[in-house]
């Protein structure tokens, strides 16, 4: 069997394939999911299985969301959990996850997702938050120290803001290349997002405070007197209780969710 190899099926590396078959890893993943009978849960890329067979076994259904056509028919066919689950294959990047939702059920999400297309995806999850009750990601760890990060540190940035805007970050656990088939090269981390009822600072626009936040941060070099001058003059940086000649990754959520509001109150204004 080559290393890329597991239970029959060779990873993809255009799918961002890694199997996870450590089963102390596994045990400790669904602990900290704590999957409960009548949970409406989801898990984006199932591979070969190995979180979806112990999460299963606690659930009465489980959605699947499968991009590899392979894995998907392999997952319809399975001698015992074929019964459990609801298996759509698709990319979970496109996928309208309000589709599985329900008022009375909100969705609880897990997975161990393609580092390639990670980012992209917990952004896309983010539409659905008022939907969503949870989430249980394997991630880069370089990708979860993004999640967790607090203003003055180089890994504070867009994504930290965006995530730490709509939901509680918490750390679960490490986890090391062994634990997957093929070994990735980097170290991996599990981590829970709970999205908030009501944020802590709430946004009038979030179009507005992607926009700020992307401006900031594609020249996070520069202090944001310079990064957002097309958007804000120094005195109405000023105005806000901003410092001028703060960088991008020193401005709190707090501050950018101010700033989105004072650049949407003044686009509403101008437009009456």
């Amino acid at each position: 069997m080559n290393n890329k190899t597991h239970l029959g099926h060779t990873a993809r590396k255009r799918f961002g394939q890694n199997f996870l078959h450590d089963d102390y890893i596994i045990d400790s993943i669904v602990a900290a999911i704590s999957p409960q009978y009548d949970d409406n849960i989801v898990e984006i890329g199932p591979g070969l299985g190995a979180l979806t067979e112990p999460v299963a076994e606690h659930v009465k259904t489980l959605h699947v969301i499968e991009l590899d056509r392979d894995l998907a028919d392999r997952l319809a066919k399975h001698p015992t959990l074929s019964k459990k689950l609801n298996i759509t294959q698709a990319d979970a990047l496109q996928f309208d996850f309000s589709l599985l939702a329900s008022k009375e059920k909100q969705l609880r999400v897990f997975g161990n997702l393609p580092y390639n297309i990670s980012t992209p995806l917990m952004f896309h999850l983010f539409e659905y938050a008022d939907k969503i009750k949870d989430m249980h990601f394997m991630l880069q760890k370089e990708v979860v120290n993004r999640l967790c990060a607090g203003p003055n540190c180089k890994a504070y940035g867009r994504l930290t803001v965006m995530a730490q805007y709509y939901c509680k970050i918490i750390p679960v656990l490490e986890v090391p290349p062994s634990a997957f088939i093929p070994a990735p090269k980097v170290d991996s981390a599990v981590v829970r997002l709970e999205p908030y009822d009501v944020p802590p600072f709430v946004a009038k626009s979030l179009k507005a405070l992607n926009q700020v936040c992307s401006m900031a941060f594609n020249q996070r070099r520069k202090t944001i007197r310079n990064g957002l001058r097309e958007l804000l003059s120094v005195e109405e940086l000023q105005l806000l209780n901003v410092d001028h000649t703060k960088r991008a990754e020193n401005v709190s959520v707090e501050e950018y969710v101010r700033l989105a509001n004072y650049v949407t109150d003044r686009k509403e204004k101008a437009a009456i």
